[in-house]
């Protein structure tokens, strides 16, 4: 490990906690401070691996509160990790807010490789993987219309992140935006024992959870604009 390095971006697994890697673990080991979106979430994971290092909540509502001890305390020498829930810090969570206050202060920043949702989702759509836009969550009201909109005309596979209780309101809207016919994919439950994909057109993928309990975070997949 670098000792220069004061700041690591660790992700973490998104559902089997058989994915973290040895690197990460290794990490996590060794910092002064585990800076947690969720500390009972963190938690469980640092508990099965037997890992004792102090724990800290870094979230949506209280980042910019905490943000400048934080990085005033890595300058002057504590090294901590970035966690989240799940998955890589900085997609669709608070953590891009530290890393770029620790950058402006000068301080070494590593990101770890490592797991993420949108990635295996995106490859078990089976569509184009070559080009594809990265959209996270949509505005829940305002400018979801125009966002939609906007990526009418999109060419390049698109991915979204989704809640389940939310999932049949966005079929409808996309079917609205993109067409009935537009191929598309959903993913739940990544990586957990019932995981689940679900392929065909917008249409189809609405009517297949239209009468069923939708559980599990979500990652849908929906085909760019082909002219037609």
């Amino acid at each position: 490990m670098d000792s220069e390095t004061a700041l690591y971006i660790v992700p973490t697994p998104i559902g089997n906690l058989g994915d973290i890697t040895l690197r990460a673990l290794e990490v996590l080991k060794s910092v002064d401070l585990i800076l947690a979106e969720d500390t009972r979430t963190s938690g469980k994971l640092l508990k099965h691996y037997t890992i004792n290092r102090p724990l800290q909540s870094f979230h949506n509502f209280n980042e910019h509160k905490v943000v400048a001890s934080l990085v005033k305390r890595m300058a002057h020498g504590e090294r901590m990790a970035l966690v989240s829930d799940a998955g890589t810090p900085g997609i669709s969570d608070p953590g891009f807010l530290i890393i770029r206050e620790a950058l402006k202060a000068g301080i070494k920043i590593e990101c770890l490789p490592g797991a993420t949702a949108f990635v295996p989702a995106l490859i078990k759509s089976g569509l184009p993987s070559d080009r594809f836009v990265f959209e996270g969550f949509l505005p829940h009201k305002k400018g979801r219309q125009t966002a939609l909109k906007k990526l009418a005309a999109e060419e390049r596979t698109m991915i979204f992140y989704e809640s389940p209780h939310r999932l049949l309101k966005t079929l409808e809207q996309f079917i609205a935006a993109f067409g009935a016919m537009r191929p598309a994919s959903v993913s739940r439950e990544l990586t957990k024992y019932y995981e689940e994909t679900v392929n065909g057109t917008l249409q189809e993928i609405s009517n297949r959870f239209s009468s069923a309990e939708v559980k599990g975070e979500l990652v849908i997949v929906v085909a760019g604009y082909s002219g037609d």
